[in-house]
């Protein structure tokens, strides 16, 4: 795949970005707020391309992708900021839950048609 990335690189992207066209971090306070206020974006679209409610005049036009792009690029961010390895944070949790949810799923009957 052409535009394939590792979450690795991905981290190291973000930080060069932020080195060079964002000038420096903004504090960790401040991109959990963008986070949430990216995150927020992000529901009102799911909400209305799969939930009940419509699209507002030109809402309809805006991307879900670009909103889940912004979602992982403040969470690089946070990450970036505060040490975390993302690959092997997502690779610990995998695993976490494989382990804690090893037939929880499986014996769900709301998961079974």
């Amino acid at each position: 795949m052409p535009n394939e990335i590792t979450i690795q690189a991905a981290q190291e992207k973000v930080d060069n970005w932020i080195k060079t066209v964002g000038v420096k971090y903004f504090s960790e306070l401040t991109n959990l707020g963008i986070l949430m206020e990216e995150v927020g974006e992000l529901s009102r679209i799911l909400v209305r391309k799969y939930g009940d409610q419509s699209f507002k005049n030109k809402e309809g036009e805006l991307l879900l992708a670009d909103e889940m792009a912004d979602v992982l690029f403040v969470l690089i961010c946070l990450a970036n900021q505060t040490g975390v390895d993302l690959t092997t944070a997502l690779e610990k949790n995998i695993e976490k839950k494989t382990l804690r949810d090893a037939t929880r799923h499986q014996n769900n009957e709301k998961l079974h048609p």
